[in-house]
């Protein structure tokens, strides 16, 4: 997987295209939270007043943050900037910059960009290239309490918008196996130390139960191994198929949600998929068959926020 991504060739603005018709914007994101925003607008953009502003969708009141938008040095194009972005500047176009500092607060959420000329009406901003070679594995400080992660990228339209994270503390996953009729998971933990009693906790989702817990192997105060049976996550009458994980660092702390935000993979839910496996069915036998004659597996997998869950399938029993 590659961590810039380049705009199609042929799209107004993209490297490759005779010249610059719309405004767009090319990110370069490091691992403190800093992101620059390199704007290419057409011809001169001498005397205009201009900005980015950063909106986070469905705050009420609405949440926003402004960015003020600068020539760069060297050049109007961006040609003799060390520091540019991925992509080249245009021909008789005009490139601004708006720098993202790693000290601005960001709730979690999604922030969609826009572009303001002149005090005039925001207008959406079509994304450019992207330079993220600096969020894929990362790895904070460890005495880091408070993670705050910014990733650039695309909508479905075209526009540029930033996914943020803030957690503190943090359980990140690192590698997830399943097999054997559990996961072990191995993750490290941040803003925290683990501690005698840690353990890593199954939660049905919406639902009245008992946690199911599972002992942790600690290796130093951070970094953590777990292994969860998933038969146990049977044996809750009325507990539901989806189940969230969560990390206790120790006998009296509070839980963790456990969770993958240090990359570049906004939506791992559309990326990653682990494998299915079959539940050991109490009073049913083995393999995953229910005392009905269905099935059951059971498959970890990320929501839609990059939290790690874990879903139970369940098939039809089959017919006589």
């Amino acid at each position: 997987m590659t961590a810039t991504t380049r705009s199609p060739a042929g799209t107004p603005g993209a490297p490759g295209s005779p010249g610059v018709t719309a405004p767009r914007a090319d990110c370069t994101a490091d691992g403190e939270g800093r992101i620059g925003f390199d704007v290419t607008l057409p011809g001169t953009a001498e005397g205009w007043d201009a900005a980015l502003l950063l909106r986070l969708r469905e705050s009420d009141p609405e949440e926003t943050v402004r960015l003020p938008l600068v020539p760069l040095p060297g050049g109007s194009d961006g040609s003799g900037d060390p520091a540019g972005s991925a992509c080249s500047g245009a021909p008789g176009a005009t490139v601004l910059r708006a720098t993202l500092s790693g000290t601005t607060r960001l709730a979690e959420g999604r922030w969609d960009v826009f572009l303001v000329l002149d005090g005039g009406t925001p207008q959406r901003l079509p994304a450019g290239c992207y330079d993220l070679r600096a969020l894929v594995d990362q790895v904070p400080p460890a005495d880091r309490t408070r993670l705050e992660v910014r990733v650039p990228y695309t909508t479905k339209y075209g526009n540029i918008s930033v996914r943020t994270w803030l957690r503190g503390p943090h359980a990140e996953v690192g590698e997830v196996w399943p097999a054997d009729g559990g996961m072990t998971l191995h993750g490290r933990l941040y803003g925290a130390e683990l501690t005698s009693g840690a353990r890593l906790e199954a939660r049905p989702r919406g639902a009245v139960g008992r946690l199911v817990t599972a002992p942790v192997d600690r290796q130093g105060t951070a970094d953590f191994t777990a292994r969860l049976a998933y038969g146990e996550l049977l044996r809750e009458p009325g507990a539901g198929d989806e189940w969230e994980l969560w990390l206790r660092p120790g006998a009296d702390a509070g839980p963790v949600r456990v969770a993958r935000i240090l990359d570049d993979i906004i939506d791992k839910h559309e990326v990653i998929r682990y494998p299915a496996r079959p539940v050991p069915v109490p009073e049913s036998g083995e393999g995953g068959e229910t005392a009905g004659g269905g099935t059951v597996r059971a498959r970890p997998y990320y929501t839609g926020t990059n939290d790690l869950s874990v879903r139970l399938e369940r098939t039809a029993p089959k017919a006589p």
